[in-house]
């Protein structure tokens, strides 16, 4: 995304065929959660899915770049970002044509990779090519532990849609990030009294649905109004 999003970890190097992960001993438990079969209806087992949810913790730790760069104090984390989008796509009025299902889904795995490679920004000098390798290799090896049956399938599926905007529910997911990011900056203007005018400047005309239009105009009428 060209905007400035969010979250500053280190970002290891990536290749297809293993991840360079924080510990040894984390290291020895991917190898071996990576054999881990699915059961016969797709979902994972009890190792697997323990395993790739040790992996996911990194979501719960890592703080969003945008707001590290500008000083905010206990700034939200990847998994706080992707929870309230959430919410957002649970709450929404219902659009003809969105499957509200598959939104929240999306929503909650849509930064999912970055368990792995932290938050890739513009700043970070990286490529756009190179970044969405690093997620890509990201997700795969994260599929892999989670037994590689339907479950993972669904969420390769998820993530790909969203990165690739091919459906009406990645766009209303897209939308969904902006306007978290705003209403974030909005809220830390008001709490610690910072100027973060370019994350409102980075996604001003970029909403492309009809909900997304309404709830930036409300952020952005609040922060005029305050």
């Amino acid at each position: 995304m060209r905007f400035p999003l969010l979250s500053r970890a280190p970002v290891p190097f990536l290749s297809t065929a293993f991840f360079k992960l924080k510990s040894a001993s984390t290291c020895t438990r991917v190898c071996r959660m990576a054999t881990s079969p699915s059961h016969a209806d797709g979902a994972p087992s009890a190792s697997s899915a323990i395993d790739f949810l040790s992996i996911c913790h990194r979501l719960k730790t890592t703080k969003r770049t945008g707001w590290v760069r500008k000083d905010v104090k206990n700034p939200e984390s990847i998994a706080d970002h992707m929870y309230r989008m959430g919410l957002m796509a649970l709450i929404a009025s219902d659009v003809p044509g969105v499957d509200r299902n598959k939104c929240i889904k999306m929503a909650i795995v849509h930064d999912i990779a970055e368990a792995i490679v932290g938050d890739i920004t513009p700043l970070d000098g990286v490529s756009k090519t190179e970044k969405s390798q690093r997620e890509q290799a990201a997700l795969d090896h994260m599929c892999k532990v989670l037994g590689g049956g339907s479950t993972a399938k669904e969420i390769t599926e998820l993530w790909m849609e969203y990165e690739s905007n091919s459906s009406v529910e990645a766009k209303f997911v897209k939308d969904l990030d902006k306007v978290e990011m705003i209403l974030q900056a909005l809220e830390y203007e008001d709490e610690q009294g910072k100027d973060l005018d370019e994350f409102f400047q980075s996604t001003a005309g970029k909403f492309q649905t009809e909900t997304g239009k309404a709830w930036a105009s409300e952020i952005v009428s609040r922060r005029k109004n305050k």
